[in-house]
């Protein structure tokens, strides 16, 4: 017999005993979705890290007001952090493009007639602008002028001048930042919300000496952004920062920072969420459950040859050889691990498309699950077949007919 006609007698038999396939293929369905789920959720945090990543820049070093490891942000009870950090930075270092400094407060309430709203507020340098790649939609930004005379000027994010002057345009009118009058000077163009669901358009950027003389009243800054010339750069340069930072402080190891650096490689780590280790875990997990649908199906077709003699007896008595017994029962679970593949996928992409809209998690649709299910239906059914299509070729025909 050739193939094709062993592949039907197969599918015959499977469609035949329905419940027993059903049994069979159960376990692989139930593995391969959560193969492919937990490929899809890996390849969703793939591509926001990539996300996080552009937003952060290749090329920029933070240098946050507290200590901490990773990803982390300034820390506003921390007043180590001053002005002149950033002037060193600026004279020590080699291969910076920007260095600007920025003093941060966060919900401060703002005012304009009978309307208010709260907003993030940063008094920021002249250069903040470049640095951020952050240029006014509607009039102007931040200028040395204004940091240099102490202007009570701010520039404000889209959404903030939305729910503050509607549709009117903003530029020229007075707005209340705590009880400090500022001219608004210009309206930032809209950013996309970020990757971690933070809308930065909620926001007014007034000159760092304003904030910290006429609004905070305080000497130390939030945080320091270095841009250098090339990404190759920022590995070493970040060390270098970090040793300055160091003797400027009089930090000696193994006394904490009251600082930290962050690189794209800090934001890339934070932004995985599920760790590198969870996810090998798990799909161990899901390799176990195939392992196990496959002994389980083996089980199940050896109780099946035992329970097929007479059949198997007939075919033998009609001229199929042992070869064609073999190939039948090992055609029978190869396509059991197939469909049960192919099902699981398919549950394993509607549950991916269905998480993000229920939780924070991400997907990210790929040809990896579907072909990594399909080598392993092809692996479970091979293994665990040999055993039932050996026995069942090996049963003596004349004994199966008594």
């Amino acid at each position: 017999m050739n193939l094709s006609s062993i592949s039907a007698e197969a599918l015959q038999s499977l469609v035949a005993h329905k419940l027993r396939t059903f049994l069979m293929m159960i376990g692989t369905v139930v593995a391969v979705s959560a193969l492919t789920v937990i490929l899809t959720m890996e390849k969703g945090t793939q591509i926001e890290v990539a996300k996080r990543v552009e937003s952060f820049g290749t090329r920029l070093i933070k240098i946050n007001a507290g200590g901490g490891k990773g990803y982390t942000k300034p820390q506003p009870d921390v007043t180590t952090l001053r002005l002149e950090d950033a002037d060193a930075i600026r004279s020590s270092l080699a291969g910076w493009d920007i260095v600007t400094s920025v003093a941060q407060r966060n919900n401060m309430p703002t005012k304009v007639g009978d309307k208010q709203s709260t907003a993030s507020v940063y008094a920021v340098d002249a250069d903040w602008h470049e640095a951020m790649d952050w240029p006014a939609a509607q009039g102007d930004g931040i200028s040395g002028d204004d940091t240099a005379t102490l202007a009570r000027v701010c520039v404000l994010g889209a959404d903030l001048a939305k729910s503050l002057f509607g549709n009117e345009n903003p530029v020229g009118s007075d707005i209340y930042i705590g009880k400090v009058r500022f001219a608004v000077k210009g309206v930032l163009i809209r950013h996309d919300v970020t990757p971690g669901g933070e809308n930065e358009n909620i926001r007014a950027v007034i000159p760092l000496t304003t904030g910290m003389r006429r609004l905070y009243n305080q000497d130390h800054l939030s945080y320091i952004r270095v841009r250098m010339e090339s990404a190759a750069q920022v590995p070493a340069a970040a060390k270098e920062i970090r040793q300055l930072l160091h003797e400027r402080h009089h930090i000696v190891p193994p006394q904490e920072d009251d600082f930290s650096v962050v690189t794209a490689g800090e934001v890339a780590e934070a932004a995985r969420g599920i760790s590198l280790t969870l996810v090998r875990l798990l799909m161990a997990l899901a390799g176990l459950a195939l392992l196990v649908s496959g002994a389980v199906m083996m089980n199940i077709l050896l109780l099946g040859v035992s329970q097929r003699r007479r059949e198997i007896g007939l075919r033998r008595a009609i001229g199929a050889t042992r070869r064609d017994v073999f190939m039948q029962f090992l055609c029978e679970s190869l396509t059991i691990t197939l469909l049960g593949a192919a099902v699981g996928s398919l549950l394993g992409w509607a549950v991916s498309a269905l998480l993000p809209r229920v939780t924070k998690l991400k997907a990210g649709v790929s040809w990896e699950p579907f072909a990594l299910a399909a080598a392993c239906a092809i692996v479970i059914g091979v293994l665990f077949g040999l055993l039932p299509a050996h026995r069942a070729a090996r049963l003596n025909p004349v004994d199966n007919l008594r």
